[in-house]
């Protein structure tokens, strides 16, 4: 997996270097690279195990499971974020759970999760019904251990 995965990396960043012939930026093309390969290595680590537990996307980081549930509101948007390891699926307390959201039009938005102990979870309210695609970046730092998945939902 981890090969088709570094082909995938390599046909993506040869792709690059031929429309580096066109009037783009240089640097634009190299932070494009770099987002790439951040999202392909983010993912290289999924298994088979990375199915959902509870009906939402999954991303597979290191020795963690990262899982977002996304349920639209009359308020907004109400995120669930399951913070687990990956081999028990055991839930973890106590991290510091942060999303950098970027919202349809283009702006960001940093959305902090609340733990929800009793639901062994953490949550949070998007407010607003803006319609159209969200890409969510969630960075939770576990003792001093920071983890990070990618997401994205539509409303």
């Amino acid at each position: 997996m981890k090969t088709f995965h570094s082909n995938l990396l390599f046909l993506g960043v040869a792709g690059f270097i031929f429309l580096g012939s066109s009037d783009r930026d240089s640097n634009v093309i190299a932070s494009e690279i770099k987002a790439q390969a951040e999202i392909i290595s983010e993912t290289a680590g999924a298994t088979k195990d990375s199915k959902s537990k509870k009906g939402g996307q999954v991303v597979e980081s290191g020795a963690y499971h990262l899982e977002l549930v996304t349920l639209k509101e009359d308020k907004g948007t109400h995120l669930d974020f399951y913070l687990q390891r990956g081999d028990s699926h055991a839930t973890i307390p106590n991290a510091k759970v942060m999303a950098q959201i970027q919202m349809p039009d283009g702006t960001q938005k940093t959305l902090p999760f609340q733990d929800d102990t009793k639901g062994q979870h953490y949550t949070a309210l998007l407010a607003g019904n803006k319609t159209g695609q969200y890409q969510v970046k969630v960075t939770a730092d576990i003792k001093g251990e920071k983890v990070n998945g990618r997401f994205s939902f539509k409303q």
